[in-house]
């Protein structure tokens, strides 16, 4: 799949072995039982999405900075939310918040349809160039998560991956009855992960799953930051 990389970029035996070592300890340690999430975790080169700084980190359980006052999730955190979504190969999955691109490379490498988008038009440029170097072809857009794509609902699932103040009504108004949407709600740099079942009426069941730390999600009042 990566052709033609620079040699900071070449995924070798070790780092091969640290992500082995990452996915038993997130089955043994943090009780992740879904192996395809496991397999995609497994497959996607971390260090290819952080800066050469933090190679030496890129397999730890941690979450490190990508620039742009935004950072790539602690791999437990991905492992959660996708596990989450109870993802089938073919379906439609609306990313919010592309950021580095890596919970975008586990989604595309688990066999679904990827609708990816990003407010702040550093990260937008970056990511959106990185991916299809890297083989993974997810479609790219440039706009305001909290307002999803209408243009391209209805989704199966949706997943963001940074902290909101409240569910915005836009996406689940694009999910499909029996879809799922995964989000992190809550306030300052600690939110509880809502798990939302589109119901086949419209209405919505809620599960919760825990607290996990993002940076917040921008809003649309925030845009300048991202421009």
């Amino acid at each position: 799949m990566q052709q033609a990389l620079p040699k900071k970029m070449e995924d070798t035996f070790r780092h091969k072995g640290l992500r082995k070592k990452l996915v038993e300890f997130l089955k043994q340690e943090k009780g992740i039982t879904d192996n395809q999430v496991l397999a995609a975790i497994g497959s996607v080169p971390r260090h290819y999405f952080l800066d050469s700084g933090f190679l030496e980190k890129a397999y730890q359980d941690i979450a490190l900075q990508i620039g742009e006052g935004q950072t790539i999730s602690r791999p437990h955190t991905v492992a959660t939310q996708t596990s989450l979504l109870s993802l089938k190969k073919g379906e439609k999955v609306l990313e919010v918040g592309t950021g580095c691109g890596y919970q975008t490379a586990v989604l595309v490498e688990m066999g679904v349809k990827v609708f990816t988008i990003e407010v702040i038009k550093a990260l937008f440029d970056r990511t959106s160039h990185l991916l299809p170097k890297l083989g993974y072809k997810p479609k790219f857009f440039y706009g305001d998560g909290y307002k999803g794509l209408p243009a391209f609902a209805p989704f199966d699932k949706i997943i963001v991956t940074a902290g909101a103040p409240f569910v915005p009504k836009d996406l689940t108004e694009q999910l499909k009855p029996g879809g799922i949407l995964v989000i992190p709600v809550g306030a300052a740099d600690v939110f509880t992960m809502h798990c939302i079942v589109k119901q086949a009426d419209g209405s919505i069941e809620t599960t919760l799953h825990g607290e996990f730390k993002f940076v917040p999600l921008v809003e649309k009042n925030d845009w300048g930051k991202g421009k």
